[in-house]
């Protein structure tokens, strides 16, 4: 028969877990940089944020891909603005409430990507 092995927790690098929990990875505490992150450790972040996650994931600076969800944009849209790195919480509120042209214009395009999307999942579900 064979012999049991005991379980050993899955780990990620720090930047993956940092992708999973929305956040920048430059911006987290040095400990949390440094290692690798459990499986464990995530979900325990996940369903009770330490206030250093708490506060990160409110004010920033929020990762390409936050931004972009917060500003109803891709992130190719990002990209042909000139928006290159993170913004915070409220740099993104700044852009929301000055709405500048090329923000209408990408929010325009993701509009019409997702209602695009959307008509092919119905002609799909028909189909």
């Amino acid at each position: 028969m064979g012999t049991s092995k005991a379980k050993t927790s899955q780990t990620m690098k720090s930047a993956t877990a940092a992708k999973k929990l929305g956040i920048l990875l430059s911006a987290a505490p040095a400990e949390f940089q440094e290692g690798p992150v459990s499986r464990d450790e995530l979900n325990a972040l996940q369903a009770d944020p330490p206030s250093w996650l708490a506060n990160l994931r409110r004010e920033g600076p929020h990762p390409r891909q936050v931004v972009a969800a917060k500003l109803r944009v891709s992130i190719s849209g990002l990209t042909r603005a000139g928006v290159a790195g993170p913004l915070t919480t409220a740099e993104i509120e700044n852009l929301k409430a000055e709405r500048p042209d090329w923000l209408e214009r990408e929010q325009a395009v993701q509009a019409e990507v997702r209602q695009e999307e959307l008509r092919l999942k119905q002609q799909r579900a028909k189909a």
